[in-house]
């Protein structure tokens, strides 16, 4: 069978133009989170956002577009995605004039207090409700005549998301192409998507992939685990080597689209996840293989990897889900796929090494400060040096002999001098940046006898490290060498921005 189924103010000590671009490059992909309600104890809308804000989640989508979580997310900055839900799809394609009253009571009212940027016009239309198929482009059309009128069409999209069910044929990817009898739809949907420079939304699920294919596709390759080139997927039509089910899903859409001849549509993943509890016929719905998709879905998506077919261009995609739905419908694994219980306590803590802050999800509050995967080595001497220097970080731990010493690499070294500063300085986040070569984690970077700040230890209790002051004197620079020249210049640089800023 095919691979398809259904189902992070810049630091205060921060160059200014640096803050600004690594702000832009943030938003050119970002991780979402999906909320759904079907909770016997919903948290209040005051209570999602406090959540949503605590683990620096920035973009959420609803399934609806409920006025308290509209209100309860203004001001916040954090970008909404709502959705006209399934059962009214019929009244809005029907009615320019009920699109435009469901625009006027749900956009208009709320934006741009609440950071509105995409409507969700139903869910799996076409797969779950086949009824509503035929006006499915028509409710499109009447919500962007009304987002027209209203003109807020340029910074609103509007789509609908769609099961990846619908692309057939779909390994090789090269060889994929709609359900052709949604051919009807599917042609006047995308001429609206193209024309309106709006995405294409798509439900992506390895885990029914991988549960439908009868031991085809490894679990492995569902996970994002690593795999020898030997193990991983060949389109023999490209010769492209697809290392999980996630990208030859997203290429097999690409290729999809470019069957009908649309090449410039972009792809937004809407939902994907995996459950972390099953039926006993769901052996593979484990905690552990939910973290395993979920943290490196995140991370590879914001390494803005890209796919096979589109290297180095990221699909931006939002986990399904923050909270389990424990009163949902169906089997076992239906009530499991959150990341959070109702009282906000995480079901599983992310692996998210390297990957900024966003869903670093201890509520327990032991976060470390790390190198940044694929840090440039020069970038991380240069920060080693001056947070063992000007940032007074005792860095004796690291001398040779000392219990930090080994690995006797920049990438180990740095990191134990940007966790101990960033503890120093109070967890703060502008602590643990760096110029950009660290990232807070909460992974224990802790490794045999080297025991790093804020750690409960091998005993499981709090490792209490004491600082040295902010005008000690107790690095011994002749013991460590520090080369602290490269800094220099990023540091009196630093004075100078701060003397503009405070003249300013």
């Amino acid at each position: 069978m095919g691979f398809l189924g259904s189902k992070a103010t810049a630091g205060r000590l921060l160059l200014l133009l640096i803050a600004v671009s690594a702000a832009t490059a943030d938003e050119d992909v970002f991780i979402g989170v999906n909320i759904g309600t079907d909770l016997s104890d919903m948290p209040h809308p005051t209570q999602v956002v406090a959540l949503l804000k605590a683990q620096q989640i920035r973009h959420v989508r609803l399934y609806d577009a409920d006025r308290g979580m509209l209100v309860a997310l203004a001001n916040t900055g954090i970008q909404v995605m709502i959705s006209v839900p399934n059962e009214q799809i019929l009244g809005i394609g029907q009615s320019n004039s009920t699109a435009a009253n469901w625009v006027s009571q749900n956009v208009v009212a709320h934006y741009p207090a609440t950071n509105i940027t995409a409507i969700a016009v139903g869910s799996d239309v076409l797969t779950t409700l086949p009824n509503a198929a035929k006006i499915l482009v028509n409710a499109l059309k009447y919500i962007q005549s009304a987002l027209v009128a209203s003109n807020l069409d340029r910074q609103i999209k509007v789509s609908t998301p769609l099961s990846s069910s619908i692309i057939l044929d779909s390994f090789p990817p090269s060889q994929a192409f709609f359900n052709r009898s949604l051919n009807p739809v599917l042609v006047p949907m995308l001429t609206f998507l193209q024309s309106t420079g709006s995405f294409l939304m798509l439900n992506i699920y390895p885990y029914y992939d991988y549960m439908q294919s009868n031991g085809v596709i490894p679990l492995d390759y569902a996970l994002f685990k690593s795999l020898p080139p030997n193990k991983e997927a060949v389109d023999s039509n490209t010769l492209l080597h697809y290392s999980n089910v996630f990208d030859a899903v997203v290429d097999a859409a690409y290729y999809a689209m470019a069957f009908l001849n649309f090449t410039n549509v972009p792809i937004i993943v809407t939902e994907s996840g995996w459950p972390s509890k099953g039926d006993s016929n769901e052996p593979d719905a484990t905690l552990e293989n939910a973290n395993t998709y979920n943290s490196n879905l995140i991370r590879h998506v914001l390494n803005k990897t890209g796919t096979p077919k589109h290297p180095g261009l990221a699909v931006s995609t939002f986990i399904y889900e923050l909270y389990n739905e424990d009163t949902k419908p169906g089997p076992i694994s239906e009530k499991n796929w959150g990341l959070f219980d109702a009282n906000g306590t995480p079901i599983y803590i992310l692996r998210l090494t390297g990957s900024g802050a966003v869903l670093s999800n201890d509520t327990t509050n032991q976060t470390f400060c790390i190198t940044k995967d694929g840090a440039d080595p020069k970038m991380l001497q240069a920060a080693l040096d001056w947070a063992c220097g000007p940032g007074k970080v005792d860095c004796s731990a690291l001398l040779q002999g000392e219990p930090c010493y080994e690995p006797d690499n920049v990438i180990a070294h740095a990191t134990y001098a940007f966790d101990t500063y960033y503890h120093k300085m109070g967890k703060t986040p502008a602590a643990c940046d760096f110029n950009g070569v660290a990232a807070i984690t909460t992974t224990d970077p802790s490794h045999g006898s080297c025991i790093f700040p804020g750690s409960l230890g091998k005993n499981g209790t709090l490792v209490n490290i004491t600082a040295p002051s902010l005008n000690s004197t107790s690095v011994d620079s002749s013991a460590y060498n520090l080369h602290s020249n490269a800094f220099t210049s990023i540091v009196l640089i630093i004075e100078i921005f701060i003397s503009v800023a405070v003249l300013l």
